[in-house]
């Protein structure tokens, strides 16, 4: 196996796991939702925060930071932001 090759596996398998990890996590913030799905407005009025609202935005915040991550790591390697584009 040439190391590329393996560089490549062990960057897939961390992203794998990176995967899982954040989805039981997810899935654990999911199931502690109910205690926080109200928020009070200045006139005493309550109103309820849709419950896919806010896992659409904690998924997408999760993933805008492993894009970070992605950036950060693809400049380190090569010196480029997105590699092969010039």
């Amino acid at each position: 196996m040439s190391p590329l090759l393996g560089f490549l596996a062990v960057i897939v398998l961390f992203t794998a796991i990176l995967v899982a990890y954040l989805t039981k996590q997810f899935q654990n913030e999911n199931s502690n939702y109910s205690t926080f799905n109200q928020m009070k407005t200045t006139n005493t009025k309550i109103k309820t925060i849709e419950k896919e609202k806010v896992v659409a935005e904690t998924l997408n915040g999760r993933f805008a930071m492993l894009g970070l991550i992605a950036a950060v790591g693809a400049y380190l390697t090569t010196g480029q932001i997105i590699p092969g584009f010039v």
